[in-house]
């Protein structure tokens, strides 16, 4: 594994956390049983954006700048949310416009926010 992909593997692993964790509440309020049947209930559920999501890193090459608001963090949160829908939508899930909504609500403030906070933190240590 090259360094740039060993030091952006913890962002990458905050990322698909923070995903699961947003299909994760989404059942929660939803279904009441976040696992759902033998285990496949979140994993049905965050399938479609974990997919995106790795898209999303692909394609704005992450790996690069792994913390940068701007130009990873927003396009991955943008290709996670539009095709993480459309992947659901394929799956045979709901996509009523309030999820959509929520979804992109949600995977702004999770996706984009740790990265905020992450640059701040690095702005504090280096001041």
């Amino acid at each position: 594994m090259s360094p740039s992909l060993r030091s952006s593997l913890p962002a990458l692993i905050v990322d698909v956390v923070l995903v699961v964790v947003f299909a994760a509440i989404g059942r929660a309020t939803h279904d009441g049983d976040i696992l759902g049947p033998f285990g496949s209930g979140l994993a049905t559920t965050a399938w479609p954006f974990v997919v995106a999501l790795l898209v999303g890193w692909l394609v704005a090459r992450a790996w690069r700048r792994p913390t940068a608001v701007v130009a990873t963090g927003l396009p991955v949160w943008a290709i996670t949310v539009m095709l993480g829908v459309v992947l659901r939508a394929f799956s045979g899930q709901g996509i009523a416009v309030a999820f959509v909504i929520v979804a992109t609500l949600t995977l702004a403030l999770l996706l984009l926010g740790w990265r905020g906070i992450a640059r701040l933190a690095t702005r504090s240590r280096r001041a």
